[in-house]
């Protein structure tokens, strides 16, 4: 009897596979979603969200509403087929509660359901499950509407059927464990930042975002992103806050060997590369195959042209890739049916023959624009051989400064106070604003593992500044050689090598007003745009000094806010109200702290606030920098009067 042939189309039960168990999630959680934190807690909408978005590829969704509770409960809603309800023939137990209640089983393990699936670890909606206090599953499917709950991802109803239904799709109710996670809160931002950058990934999904909890004016919050011309919305969106170079974007799509691609490009004014890459919606934020071949193509193909044209005869010296790439922002999304991912995060695609066919679509396209479009392609060249100039003359700056081998001591900055550890995972750097808070921190710091390196005002905005601009600063010279990383190799390149990295905790410690959150920003924009690694590693922190410190006879208490302020005056106070005796100082800078007390609330591990500076989206990063560092004034006007707090200052 011949065995009868799969309709591409059909989905039932016999397209779930089971591959594992889910015995191990609720016990180590963080193997599966990334952390017990925020970045966790908002990973479980992403799994549930990524289901939708398979189905969307699929052909078979296009709208999905994700809906943020009072009680920060989520629920997700598609309309796509509706996950299968009928009985699966190995497990012997309903379709909807072997994709709830196993790990790894789902459609997408199975190739007539989906050619291309994303996920960020792969884990699925039965991870979710397992790490919710509570999960209802109502599928609407074939006109019938099923429900089945779920408790810590144990089924405590059977599939019901509730009723009828005139439509299809899955709703997915779930709220997250809090004797798991350590946060409960759900950012509003964070998840429209996701849900917007898969709106660009996926033109023509509609995908809407409401928040139940009111805001201060008592209302509701909803965005709703849809977009129709894909990557070239995104591209817009991205670079909005830079001076183009040319008028027109360029972008393409194409398809190799059954992946398809798909690239926009834009050259603007800017001294920084902004390449950002996609695989199956996942932000591949190391990179891997798929960004090598553009890299590959793009150098190849704008050389050739260059030297054809002639432009490059006077040059004195060679053009490198980075030469090509300064200036441009670029996205590229792939989608690939069975990616390969390095390590754990899945941040880097590993498929080998995914760097070919990028390179042979971006060759292809990019050759017959430069053809078609000689006066755009002059001024990209021009802009080529303006970088390479540029990068000449940064190499002898930057030889000047990486000159000393920093690990003997010699050449260290003399402002620096370094600390007696030689051990990179046990030392910290504190960056300090200004001379005065330095001595301070000197002061009070432990000397054993905590080393101070005072900065004088505000240091060089490297958004605006050409390489060996940088390189001339005082200020940043002095940073390269204390933290002992270098930029460049015998290739010449802007890669960063963190070798002989001195410090693990690079700490940035700057007055609680205006002035220091300026210089904060000046620093941060510093490491994302020449030292991005030291943040994807988690090494940059940001120091939380008190506002304020409030006195009452022999007792001191510190407030890092207004609120806490607030609450420890009515401590103070008491039943009867009285305020007399209340002392209230308001510190305007770290110098206004003496030294113990800068130790015990700012630099002492065992009492102080570090926050870590983390990328939860690289291209939104990119965007904001360029917003706030740029030229383009408006948009950070606009930024600014949305994201200010008034602080109550007596004057």
């Amino acid at each position: 009897m011949s065995e009868e042939k799969k309709n591409p189309n059909e989905y039932s039960a016999d397209n779930i596979q089971v591959l594992e168990g889910l015995e191990a999630v609720r016990k180590r959680p963080a193997m599966y979603i990334g952390d017990i934190s925020t970045k966790g807690l908002h990973h479980l909408v992403y799994e549930v969200v990524d289901n939708s978005i398979d189905e969307a590829l699929a052909g078979h969704c296009q709208n999905i509403e994700v809906r943020i509770h009072k009680d920060n409960a989520i629920s997700v809603n598609d309309d796509g087929r509706g996950i299968p309800v009928d009985l699966h023939e190995k497990e012997q137990k309903s379709a909807l509660e072997v994709v709830m209640t196993v790990l790894h089983a789902g459609g997408k393990f199975d190739k007539d359901s989906y050619k291309v699936s994303g996920g960020l670890h792969g884990v699925g909606v039965s991870c979710v499950n397992a790490l919710s206090k509570q999960l209802i599953a109502t599928i609407h499917r074939e006109g019938i509407m099923y429900r089945q709950e779920y408790a810590e991802g144990k089924p405590v109803t059977e599939v019901e059927e509730v009723g009828t239904t005139d439509r299809s799709g899955t709703h997915i109710y779930f709220k997250p464990d809090d004797s798991i996670f350590i946060v409960s809160e759900y950012s509003f931002d964070v998840l429209s930042n996701r849900l917007r950058d898969l709106a660009f990934l996926n033109k023509g999904i509609r995908l809407v975002l409401i928040d139940e909890r009111l805001d201060e004016n008592g209302q509701q919050n909803e965005k709703e992103f849809l977009s129709e011309n894909g990557l070239l919305d995104f591209l817009v969106y991205l670079d909005s806050t830079r001076e183009k170079l040319i008028e027109e974007p360029i972008s393409f799509e194409g398809e190799r060997n059954g992946i398809p691609i798909e690239i926009a490009m834009q050259y603007n004014t800017s001294f920084s590369e902004n390449v950002h890459t996609f695989v199956n919606n996942i932000s591949t934020i190391e990179g891997g195959t798929h960004l090598a071949g553009f890299r590959r193509g793009l150098t190849r193909t704008l050389k050739s042209y260059a030297e054809k044209s002639g432009m490059l005869s006077k040059l004195k010296f060679d053009i490198s890739g980075d030469d090509f790439r300064e200036g441009l922002t670029a996205i590229i999304s792939v989608k690939v049916a069975e990616p390969q991912f390095e390590g754990q995060t899945k941040t880097k695609l590993g498929n080998n023959e995914v760097m070919g066919v990028v390179d042979q679509v971006i060759s292809e396209n990019l050759n017959y624009y430069l053809e078609e479009h000689p006066k755009e392609a002059r001024i990209i060249v021009n802009k080529v051989i303006l970088a390479a100039t540029a990068r000449h003359a940064a190499r002898k700056a930057r030889e000047l400064v990486q000159r000393k081998n920093v690990l003997t001591g010699s050449g260290l900055p003399g402002k620096l106070a370094d600390c007696s550890s030689k051990d990179p995972a046990d030392s910290e750097i504190f960056l300090v604003e200004g001379d005065s808070a330095g001595g301070t921190a000197k002061q009070g710091r432990d000397r054993k593992f905590q080393a101070i390196l005072p900065l004088r005002g505000k240091i060089l905005n490297v958004e605006k500044a050409m390489a060996h601009k940088i390189f001339e600063s005082e200020e940043i010279k002095n940073m390269f050689t204390a933290l002992g990383v270098t930029i460049g190799t015998e290739e010449d390149t802007k890669e960063l090598n963190m070798a002989k990295l001195r410090y693990h905790k690079v700490v940035i410690m700057t007055d609680a007003d205006v002035d220091g959150s300026h210089i904060a920003t000046l620093i941060l924009t510093f490491f994302f745009r020449y030292m991005k690694p030291m943040i994807e590693n988690g090494y940059i922190y940001i120091a939380t000094p008190p506002l304020y410190l409030l006195r009452k006879g022999q007792k001191e208490v510190y407030a890092w806010d207004d609120n806490q302020r607030d609450q420890i005056i009515n401590e103070f106070k008491g039943p009867d109200g009285n305020e007399k005796g209340i002392h209230i100082q308001r510190y305007k800078g770290l110098g206004e702290m003496n030294a113990e007390q800068l130790w015990s609330t700012t630099m002492n591990p065992e009492t102080r606030t570090l926050r870590q500076v983390t990328i939860d989206s690289s291209a939104e990063a990119d965007r904001i920098f360029s917003m706030l560092m740029g030229d383009d004034v408006p948009p950070r006007r606009e930024f600014i009067e949305q994201n200010a707090k008034y602080a109550k200052i007596d004057v």
